[in-house]
């Protein structure tokens, strides 16, 4: 395996595989707490407690992706949602290879994958602060509807084996874990601005409506484009508001998209 590029966020990829995992992601964090070094990826055919935010189930059907990683890059703990988006357009790029027509996905703030406006991937970021605020460790959980689009009661939801035979999932992991490395050094390299635009030429268009759910309030306006800081900018009626953090719901096909 090549050298990440990284740098301090992991050396190279230590990818485990399990048949049944209670959580990737729970698995990772465990392991970041015994001191695990960044760079370790758990894949599982199975999980058995996957989670989504907000605390949903993350259901788990067989050739379907269960991915996580455990990250330590050097930087402010604030940095964890750049890291959830960059994690974002990794997973993007890496399903779009699967895609016939790579151009009925589009990413939806602030980081699940659409396809023709049903949801086909999501992530899931965990992450803690060390010493001065700055990051200790971060976990990315993916999850992505390769073979099975489970059917939901809160939203309509798709599946790469609609275009054909759906792709192995340790073969997507691996493309993942390689855009991982090339958005990551970017990252590091030059900083969040090369990642909001490609994050940006990845999602709905400017001007798509949507409504924003936070708190138990809702604002309706339409998408307008991505703050500095990857907060989403809303234009509600003439005037632009920022949300860091809130369920995003697109159109009628986009019932409830919560990972």
């Amino acid at each position: 395996m090549n050298q990440s590029a990284l740098g301090a966020a992991h050396g190279p990829w230590r990818l485990s595989i399990f048949d049944t995992l209670g959580s990737t992601s729970d698995f990772c964090i465990a392991r970041a707490g015994a001191g695990e070094p960044g760079g370790l990826a758990a894949l599982a055919r199975r999980q058995d407690k996957g989670r989504g935010r907000n605390g949903r189930p993350w259901t788990s059907s067989e050739g379907n992706l269960f991915l996580s990683v455990l990250l330590r890059p050097e930087g402010p703990a604030r940095d964890a949602g750049l890291w959830s988006m960059l994690a974002g357009v990794a997973l993007m790029d890496a399903l779009s290879e699967g895609v016939a027509e790579p151009g009925r996905l589009a990413l939806k703030w602030p980081n699940d994958v659409l396809l023709d406006g049903r949801k086909l991937a999501g992530i899931l970021v965990d992450s803690a602060a060390g010493a001065g605020a700055e990051l200790d460790w971060l976990v990315v959980g993916i999850g992505a509807n390769l073979a099975v689009a489970p059917d939901l009661p809160d939203r309509v939801t798709a599946c790469l084996a609609e275009f054909g035979p759906p792709p192995v999932p340790e073969i997507v992991a691996r493309a993942i874990l390689g855009r991982l490395d090339h958005w990551g050094g970017l990252f590091q390299a030059a900083g969040f601005a090369p990642i909001r635009a490609a994050w940006l030429d990845r999602a709905q268009p400017v001007g798509t409506p949507v409504t924003l759910k936070l708190l138990g309030r809702e604002w309706a306006g339409r998408f307008a484009g991505l703050g500095v800081d990857g907060s989403m900018r809303l234009n509600c009626d003439g005037e632009i508001r920022h949300f860091a953090a809130g369920e995003v719901v697109m159109g009628e096909a986009a019932r409830g998209t919560g990972g």
